[in-house]
């Protein structure tokens, strides 16, 4: 499973945000999203696209710091996500407190909470070398996975309110490719500004190049699933708690 903390950024100055993004989550993911505590929400999901969506919707505004946890949830799933447990828990607090010490960087980062599916963490030997090396490839997938998602993010962060209006025009047709003919004509229409606009904003706004990597963050996301349970016995005793 993915777990997402999601913390707003200067809140101690600024108006609480918490509800305006919970509401403005809702079009990128079923999953339920709730505050946890303070100015933090949180959320489980199982679909590594979604994780993208919600990750690239959060970092837009600037106001937010993304940790992304991907690990083992305690069964039964509760009914709120703050009463949710397990590593993948742990690792998503883990990955919000780094996103808030990458001065400097897209906000954001991915950590590995689990290891090798179907050896025990305890195991020795052959089976502890297999072990290491399946908790070592899947922590490399969360890395790569960080890697590009903060590249996406940057071009997110760094576009301007008029290549967004592009942007969201394209978006809010559902296709993935901007150079599809007629497209842009469209928005440019529905926008009353020329095609030569519509062309430069999708140009400069990297539109194109992060639907390109997109399937790649989602691929190392899946990845790194892949090399960890799903779940595990039921256990209180590992929160992620600030």
């Amino acid at each position: 499973m993915y777990v997402m903390t999601i913390d707003q950024r200067g809140s101690s100055t600024d108006i609480d945000r918490v509800p305006e993004f919970l509401e403005g989550l809702k079009p990128f993911s079923s999953a339920r999203f709730e505050r946890s505590v303070g100015d933090e929400v949180q959320g489980v999901l199982d679909e590594p696209a979604a994780v993208v969506d919600v990750a690239l919707h959060a970092l837009r505004s600037g106001l937010w710091y993304v940790g992304i946890g991907v690990g083992p949830v305690n069964l039964p799933s509760p009914a709120s996500p703050r009463e949710g447990s397990g590593a993948a828990f742990v690792a998503a607090r883990q990955a919000v407190d780094r996103a808030k010490a990458a001065a400097g960087h897209v906000p954001l980062a991915v950590v590995s909470g689990g290891v090798q599916r179907g050896l025990p963490a305890s195991a020795g030997g052959v089976a502890g070398n297999r072990n290491a090396a399946g908790r070592d490839a899947g922590v490399r997938a969360c890395a790569n996975a960080e890697a590009v998602l903060r590249l996406i993010g940057r071009l997110v962060r760094e576009r301007t309110e008029a290549q967004w209006r592009v942007v969201d025009a394209l978006r809010a047709k559902n296709e993935r490719d901007p150079g599809r003919h007629g497209l842009q004509k469209q928005v440019a229409r529905e926008l009353g500004i020329s095609d030569q606009s519509v062309s430069r904003a999708i140009l400069r706004s990297g539109w194109q190049e992060e639907w390109a990597a997109r399937p790649a963050a989602e691929m190392l996301l899946a990845t790194a699933h892949g090399l960890i349970p799903d779940t595990v016995s039921p256990d209180a005793s590992n929160r992620g708690e600030r």
